[in-house]
């Protein structure tokens, strides 16, 4: 599967099989994906926890406050994707341009495991609605939890719904 056909159907996934599990090396060529992933001054100031069983339930539903992402609970991994402090040089840039590098890093993270996941027949689902307290008092995590992605099958028949997409003339300008 080469990129564009990865981000041609790649799609939030809110419908997973609960019944089947990853395997292992599925999930640690998608974690390896991650690790591969560019980030300022190459400081990866990041941490992935993973979790599995009860843990991954708790943290679901710890993402579904005003009955958002019901779905999360159906999924067999969620990763905890929590800031780490920057490296020297990525924290001087970041306080001379003030351009918030790491939530950038983590986004380009994010992309690489969603993108991973995909070339793996493995669906998932990134959340930014959620609970960081109750997601580090589940996880044992001190620093911020900046997303939860979820990953696992989708159900049997789940379709690849049409992507509404801006044209590329509202967002392309060329100079």
């Amino acid at each position: 599967m080469n990129f564009t056909e990865i981000a041609e159907t790649r799609q939030s996934c809110r419908n997973y099989d609960s019944n089947r599990e990853i395997e292992r090396d599925k999930l640690e060529k998608i974690l390896r994906s991650a690790q591969l992933a560019p980030s300022a001054c190459n400081g990866q100031p990041y941490h992935f926890t993973v979790c599995r069983g009860e843990k991954a339930k708790e943290v679901a539903k710890a993402t579904m406050g005003m009955g958002m992402n019901k779905f999360a609970v159906d999924a067999p991994v969620l990763i905890v994707i929590s800031e780490e402090n920057y490296v020297k040089t990525a924290a001087l840039g970041s306080k001379l341009k003030g351009i918030d590098y790491r939530s950038i890093d983590i986004g380009i993270a994010a992309a690489y495991i969603t993108a991973e996941a995909e070339a793996q027949g493995i669906g998932s689902c990134i959340l930014g609605w959620l609970d960081d307290a109750k997601i580090r008092q589940i996880t044992g995590v001190d620093k911020k939890v900046h997303l939860v992605i979820t990953l696992g099958y989708p159900k049997e028949g789940d379709k690849l719904r049409a992507k509404k997409r801006k044209d590329l003339k509202e967002l392309v300008s060329e100079i």
